[in-house]
C-alpha cells in the first residue's frame, strides 16, 4: 500500500499533543478560501510513499516525539483510508500516538464497505483534530464550495464512536466571527462528550505568495488577518451555545 504524500515535516507543534512528526497527504475536494495549502489539492499529485517509510523517517528523530506521535493531515487524509490503516497499524505496534486532522467532509455513511474501513481506522486513532469551517450550509458552500452536511454527520459519528476529538474553527473576519453562528457552532457541538479541546484558529494570510506562485485568485486578498487578542471574546459565543445544549438536555 503506498500513499499520495504531499510532504513530510518532522517537527509540528500545532498539530496534536506534544512534537508531533506530520504527514501532509495530497488530495482534497474543498476549496477553502484561506487555505493555505492550494498545492495540495490536485487528486494526482504527490510523490508515493509506503507506511513504513514514513515509520522509518519518524523512528529517525522519535527522542523528539515523546509526549507527541504522528499527524496525518493534508490536504484530506481520509481520501485515503487504506493507506492511513496500513500506517496506523505499524505506529500502534511501536505504541506511537496517532491523530488525524480532517476537515470530516469526505464522510459518506452511505457507502457500507468504506464505513467499514473508517470504522476500523478508528481503532487505530487516538485523536481527530477535526475541522468545522462554518456550521451555516449556505456559508459553508461559499466559504469552501462544498456544503457541510457530511462534516457535520462526521461529527456526529465521532461522538458516536467515543473518538477523542479536538474541535477546530478558523475565524475569518466578516466571515466567520458572526456571534450567532458561533453560538449556533457551540449548540451543536455542546451535546457531544467527546470533545477534548476547542479551538478557535486567528485567520492569516501567509499563503497569499502561494497563490501568487501557483497564478491561483486568492480570494480574501482584500481580507485583512484576526488580532489574536480578540479570540476570547468571540470564544464566550461558542461557549454560550454550549451552555444551552447542556442545560437543554439536563432538562429532559
Amino acid at each position: 500500500m503506498k500513499g499520495k504524500i504531499h510532504s513530510l515535516e518532522s517537527f509540528g507543534t500545532v498539530d496534536g499533543p506534544g512534537v508531533r512528526y506530520v504527514v501532509f497527504t495530497q488530495g482534497c475536494p474543498l476549496r477553502c478560501a484561506y487555505c493555505h495549502n492550494p498545492d495540495t489539492w490536485a487528486m494526482n499529485g504527490g510523490e508515493e510513499m509506503e507506511p513504513s517509510y514514513i515509520i522509518e523517517q519518524y523512528n529517525r528523530n522519535i527522542g523528539f516525539y515523546k509526549g507527541g506521535g504522528i499527524t496525518v493531515t493534508g490536504g484530506e487524509p481520509l481520501l485515503q483510508v487504506d493507506f492511513l490503516i496500513e500506517l496506523f497499524t505499524l505506529a500502534k505496534e511501536q505504541n506511537i500516538h496517532t491523530c488525524i486532522d480532517s476537515s470530516g467532509i469526505v464522510f459518506n455513511p452511505k457507502n457500507e464497505a468504506w464505513i467499514e474501513k473508517l470504522d476500523h481506522l478508528m481503532t487505530l486513532t487516538d485523536l481527530v483534530m477535526l475541522d468545522i469551517k462554518h456550521i451555516d450550509n449556505e456559508k459553508h458552500i461559499h466559504l469552501t464550495e462544498q456544503p457541510n452536511h457530511n462534516v457535520l454527520a462526521f461529527a456526529e459519528y465521532l461522538n458516536e464512536k467515543q473518538i477523542p476529538t479536538w474541535v477546530r474553527h478558523v475565524i475569518v473576519p466578516d466571515i466567520t466571527d458572526d456571534p450567532a453562528d458561533l453560538e449556533r457552532l457551540g449548540y451543536f457541538i455542546g451535546g457531544f462528550t467527546n470533545i477534548k479541546a476547542l479551538d478557535l484558529l486567528p485567520y492569516h494570510d501567509l499563503g497569499v505568495p502561494k497563490y501568487d506562485n501557483l497564478g491561483l485568485e486568492y480570494k480574501l486578498r482584500d481580507t485583512k488577518p484576526l488580532d489574536k487578542k480578540l479570540i476570547p471574546d468571540l470564544k464566550l459565543n461558542v461557549l454560550r451555545g454550549i451552555k444551552k445544549k447542556r442545560q437543554e438536555l439536563n432538562m429532559l
